[in-house]
Order: structure tokens, then sequence, then C-alpha cells
């Protein structure tokens, strides 16, 4: 049971503001006990994703990249694809947070305290 909850409110914000202030709570840069090598026992709720500002431009150029690994396998869709794929704006804000969280064996543990809502 986590004893803090961290909420922040998407309404109106860019994607990048919401995903760096989501990143930093999950680490626990914001609390007085931040150990670096531990993760916090703490969840971060973010709220109305869904009324995000994100610009028409971005949803057509931003692309997310991954390799298949097969010949040719190169797949790169764009937001908007993203965006109708899943629904909405939260797995577009999870793969921000996730990019934005350092790459080693705690990655996984802080992606699980995220709790994205529309």
């Amino acid at each position: 049971m986590p004893n803090v909850i961290y909420k922040i409110d998407a309404t109106g914000r860019a994607m990048g503001r919401v995903a760096s202030e989501a990143a930093l709570a999950l680490r626990g840069k914001t609390l007085a006990n931040y150990q670096r090598h531990l993760a916090p026992k703490l969840e971060v709720h973010v709220d109305n994703v869904g009324k995000m500002n994100v610009s028409i431009l971005k949803r057509e150029t931003k692309t997310y990249s991954r390799y298949t690994g097969y010949p040719g396998g190169l797949r790169q869709p764009s937001l908007a694809k993203v965006i109708e794929k899943h629904g909405g704006l939260s797995e577009p804000l999870r793969l921000a947070v996730k990019g934005m969280l350092p790459r080693n064996k705690l990655r996984a543990v802080l992606l699980k305290q995220l709790h994205i809502t529309e």
C-alpha cells in the first residue's frame, strides 16, 4: 500500500510538461527522503489526459520507432495512429514518461506506480 498519492491534472497542459512532472514524482524527487537506488512508496495519478493540448502538427509528425527483429521490420506509427489504436492519449503519455525514466531495473517498478485516467 502506498504512503503517498501524487495527483496531476493534465487539463490544458502540454504532454511533455505533464510527463516530466510525472517522471520526477515517480522517481521520488519531490519527497524529502529521496534515495536514488530505491523506488518510493507512492502512486502518481494523472487525471483528465483526454483534455491535454496536443497540436495537429505534432499528431502528424511525431513518430514512435520500433524494430520487429526481421529484415524490413522497422515500424514507425505516427502519434495519430497510436491515439487511434489505443483510444486516447493515455498510451502516448505512458511512453513519454517511460522515456524520461532511467533505463535500469527500477523502470518497470516505477511504471507500475503510474495510473493514467482519461
